[in-house]
């Protein structure tokens, strides 16, 4: 019998990302999602709770969140000061021994500036891939699975009909996780779009490399009661079955 010893490493950026002990790769990315709760003692803390009304309650998760994405906002916290670094599309991927620029600037109202939205009862909640070395999702080619959500196959349907690059995409879908946690959810928007760009994998841990990122603007969550969302990844080489590609966390505007 094959055992296979994985690893968590984190680069000069802090990036986490997976290896295997023999160097193969049949491993698939997770997802994290900030701002973090503040770690409990006696059990993992998956709660997102704050008062939309208290100015000190909602700075104590914007700060968080400003924490989290500095990296993103000044190149000179990456290695090399960014020298690496390039903008990335669907029709330009990365150079060799370049990495892409993840550019949060004009993703309103998931801005700084624009406080997160927390003010206004709507959070962003930044979701992050912990990378695995060398993996890239492949695509939906034949038909879309049946669990996934009705919302992200015609999404993914309306980008066929042009035969787009977007389809190059490890797509994300949020919801409720029960039917009550669906009907008090509220609509979602993902910003700047619908999953992780194509271009930004396979991650190769070259200097400067940051994680791509998506914001999930939570626009009319129901106030005064948790919402267990549930996040997960698509892509065909994906098996939720074996527990890849989710994540469960718990949301509370009060």
């Amino acid at each position: 019998m094959e055992f296979f010893v994985y690893m968590l490493v984190l680069n000069a950026c802090m990036v986490p990302y997976l290896v295997q002990g023999d160097g193969n790769i049949d491993s698939a990315p997770g997802l994290t999602f900030h701002p973090e709760p503040p770690k409990q003692d006696t059990y993992e803390n998956n709660l997102i709770w704050y008062k939309a009304h208290d100015e000190k309650n909602v700075k104590f998760w914007t700060n968080r969140l400003d924490n989290f994405l500095e990296v993103y906002k000044n190149s000179s916290l990456l290695p090399g000061a960014g020298k690496n670094k390039m903008t990335c599309d669907d029709h330009n991927p990365p150079s060799a021994g370049k990495v892409c620029d993840v550019n949060i600037d004009r993703w309103s109202p998931c801005t700084h500036e624009y406080g997160y939205a927390y003010h206004h009862r709507s959070p962003c909640i930044f979701l992050k891939l912990n990378n695995v070395l060398g993996w890239r999702p492949e695509i939906y080619n034949g038909s879309l699975p049946e669990s996934m959500p009705r919302d992200l196959k015609h999404h993914i349907s309306s980008y066929r009909n042009y035969k787009d690059k977007q389809l190059n995409t490890l797509w994300v879908s949020c919801q409720g996780e029960s039917p009550v946690d669906e009907e008090n959810i509220g609509p979602i928007m993902y910003i700047p779009r619908r999953g992780f760009p194509g271009y930004f994998f396979p991650f190769t841990d070259t200097e400067g490399y940051l994680s791509p990122l998506v914001a999930i603007h939570f626009e009319r969550p129901m106030s005064g009661i948790i919402i267990n969302v549930k996040c997960k990844l698509w892509a065909p080489n994906i098996s939720h079955d074996q527990g890849q590609g989710t994540l469960n966390f718990e949301l509370l505007v009060d």
